[in-house]
């Protein structure tokens, strides 16, 4: 059987920091401009692992194709009058959400 890297340690880590949350409950985050809106075809963990190696090259791809970026106002809104459950992670320092039951 094969060792664990360290690599996949942390992505364990993120992955067991990963959870559902209402984003009633993320709004002083999102009121700061820390919150960061995944796209669903993304892996979150993935994302927030990347944001914390500072893999700025892959961020950069990221936001430039618009898979990720600040939750915007518009969809802060929907998500609140929805009472929606997001998928969220803390990745330093931001919090990660995203929605996989639509697209953001």
């Amino acid at each position: 059987m094969k060792q664990p890297t360290l690599e996949d340690i942390d992505r364990a880590q993120v992955n067991m920091e990963t959870s559902q949350i209402g984003w009633r409950e993320l709004q002083p985050y999102f009121a700061r401009g820390a919150t960061v809106a995944v796209k669903a075809e993304l892996d979150l963990v993935e994302v927030a692992y990347q944001i914390s190696r500072d893999n700025k090259a892959q961020v950069a791809q990221w936001l430039e194709s618009g898979q990720i970026g600040r939750v915007t106002d518009e969809q802060a809104l929907a998500w609140y009058e929805a009472d929606a459950l997001v998928w969220a992670v803390v990745a330093r320092p931001y919090v990660l959400v995203q929605d996989k039951n639509r697209d953001q």
